[in-house]
């Protein structure tokens, strides 16, 4: 039997920043913004939480909630160094890691390194770490499969550790409500809601095949974890697919030379990148999201592998503008990705999250 423990960072920009600098301690701060443009919430500090602001909110909605909150732009630098950290941590009792974000990972610590034997002091040991290496907090959960740990690490926020034991599983489902469970949004949540499947139990008593034929492929997961199922096992490598820069507008841009502008710095940062990464792709892929929130993608694969600025740039452009010559609405993201990697060379540049 696996023994996962899930570690989630708390509030993990926010804290970042009211440890790197003592004014924002103790007050409402908001990684994100500013909250006088379209920006949105990246994370929001336990004070500010208090208001009811969360991630993904819109900044402009956070600020009506609590006028007095402190709006910072992210420093995304400094979080990947916090992270690079707290991977070091973690491989001190297992390899078996699996990044998800810049503030949470899974652990497999069925077989750990320093033979403790024990997830949930491992766990204890880690959030120990963490807190007095990084002055930061991380809560844990620890269970056999990775669903019940994600989800255990949730239930004690800030600070906590829940242990989801073998023998406790299948009733912590059953009482689980469905909006809880991995790829229950508002809309499946609502229809669920309608069908009077308001918990794991309620889920529990219908057929496999039933669940299915009411939500597809999904309806064998529902069916499987709500009997504590899940044999996913942790992944720590993740083959790089694609690798992409974009940014958000504080104005919405008209102008073509405007947006040839804004490419030439994102295609820059990718560049760079993919040189740091010792990475060359062929697909190069531009990314428009107009002023009404219509995305459009266009991509071109090149006969060759690059990582060359002028080559993204030119490619870029040239689908820039064969859309602004269909649609003149204003842009507010542009961005650039590149994926179909050399083989050769993608092993030794996966992506590491943390």
């Amino acid at each position: 039997m696996r023994k996962i423990i899930h570690i989630d960072m708390d509030a993990f920009y926010a804290s970042v920043e009211q440890r790197d600098f003592p004014a924002y301690r103790g007050k409402p701060l908001v990684v994100g913004g500013p909250p006088d443009t379209r920006g949105v919430v990246a994370t929001a500090s336990y004070e500010a939480r208090k208001y009811g602001i969360h991630s993904a909110m819109p900044c402009s909605r956070a600020v009506k909630l609590c006028p007095h909150a402190l709006f910072v732009f992210p420093r995304f630098d400094a979080y990947k160094a916090v992270s690079n950290s707290i991977r070091q941590i973690f491989s001190r009792y297992t390899d078996m890691i699996e990044p998800l974000s810049l503030d949470e990972a899974y652990l497999d610590v069925t077989t750990d390194k320093q033979g403790i034997g024990s997830a949930i002091e491992i766990a204890r040991q880690i959030k120990d770490a963490i807190r007095a290496e990084l002055q930061l907090t991380a809560s844990a959960g620890v269970s056999i499969n990775k669903f019940v740990a994600k989800i255990a690490s949730d239930m004690d926020k800030p600070d906590g550790l829940t242990f989801i034991g073998p023998s406790r599983v299948e009733r912590f489902m059953e009482q689980l409500p469905v909006e809880k469970f991995f790829g229950v949004g508002k809309v499946t949540a609502a229809k669920m809601r309608q069908l009077q499947l308001f918990t794991g139990a309620d889920i529990k008593r219908l057929a496999e095949m039933d669940l299915v034929r009411l939500f597809g492929k999904s309806g064998r997961f529902y069916y499987r974890i709500v009997r504590g199922i899940d044999d996913r096992a942790v992944q720590p490598e993740r083959e790089l697919k694609s690798l992409a820069v974009e940014d958000t507008f504080h104005k919405d841009i008209d102008q073509l030379s405007a947006m040839e502008d804004e490419l030439d710095k994102i295609a820059a940062k990718l560049a760079g990148r993919l040189t740091n990464r010792k990475l060359k792709g062929r697909t190069v892929t531009l990314k428009i999201k107009f002023s009404d929130f219509r995305t459009v993608t266009r991509s071109h694969s090149l006969p060759y592998y690059t990582d060359a600025f002028d080559e993204i740039i030119a490619t870029v452009h040239q689908s820039l503008q064969a859309v602004v010559a269909e649609d003149r609405m204003p842009i507010r993201l542009l961005g650039i990705a590149m994926s179909n990697f050399d083989r050769v060379n993608l092993a030794s540049s996966q992506l590491k999250l943390f």
